[in-house]
């Protein structure tokens, strides 16, 4: 616990079996009360060495895709009491040792959710992030803060920190179950009015990390840039959108 709150950590995984224990070593678990995996039917020993080193793992009989494997890992760790929730990928994409940080930003009461953002300082590109996705990254995040209103480095980061409050009122299961999901999100949270810190987070691309291909990527920008016209049109009382309901 960090000031009396619990803190779950949860990671949704596929294909994860290189790097999970790596990044499961790294979580400081002197502040960490419980750990949930949620293998979305990996097609190796993901679910079979985090049942092995003790993680709390569910297992999807069908692959759901990331933002339904997100839904799963939430509903979870809001069941098993978390008043502070902390996606971490298995991929070692991003370090684990940034936990402290990201959760004593909400526990004491300054934020109430929190990113890890690769953009902050100059590291991006010198971490391997592919030049078009950095270009990509930098172009989808002008144009949400335009549309959203907002200032953040990035909306694209995996690495995010929530308190129990925005799990409980943000109408997630709306969301897609794609990759897109992690945008609707943060247009959810700043819809509903919470407020949004960050933090520099090293960037790590390597053989074993995960990564969407080119072809999903445009997919997921064409998504974001749905999603920020969604929010705009609802902010203007032209069209209501289900994700901003409730």
């Amino acid at each position: 616990m960090l000031n009396g709150k619990k803190i779950v950590v949860v990671m949704p995984a596929y294909n994860a079996e290189k790097t999970l224990e790596k990044t499961y070593g790294e979580i400081p678990m002197e502040i960490v009360d419980d750990v949930v995996l949620v293998d979305d039917a990996s097609r190796d020993r993901t679910s079979e060495i985090a049942n092995r080193i003790g993680i709390h793992t569910i297992v999807h009989e069908n692959n759901l895709g990331y933002g339904g494997n997100q839904k799963s890992c939430y509903r979870a760790a809001l069941e098993l009491g978390a008043d502070i929730v902390i996606m971490v990928h298995p991929d070692y994409q991003y370090t684990p040792k940034l936990i402290p940080a990201m959760a004593s930003m909400i526990a004491y009461g300054e934020f109430d959710a929190v990113l890890a953002s690769r953009i902050l300082g100059i590291g991006a590109l010198e971490g391997g992030m592919p030049l078009y996705k950095y270009v990509a990254n930098r172009f989808l995040t002008l144009f949400e803060n335009l549309m959203l209103g907002h200032k953040l480095s990035e909306y694209h980061t995996g690495y995010r920190a929530f308190s129990r409050e925005i799990l409980e009122r943000l109408p997630l299961e709306n969301n897609s179950n794609d990759f897109v999901f992690d945008n609707q999100m943060l247009a959810q949270i700043i819809w509903f009015g919470y407020r949004i810190g960050e933090l520099s987070c090293p960037t790590k691309y390597f053989t074993d990390a995960s990564s969407i291909n080119f072809r999903r990527s445009v997919i997921y920008g064409l998504g974001v840039l749905k999603t920020s016209a969604q929010f705009r049109l609802q902010k203007w009382g032209l069209r209501a959108s289900s994700i901003f309901s409730g």
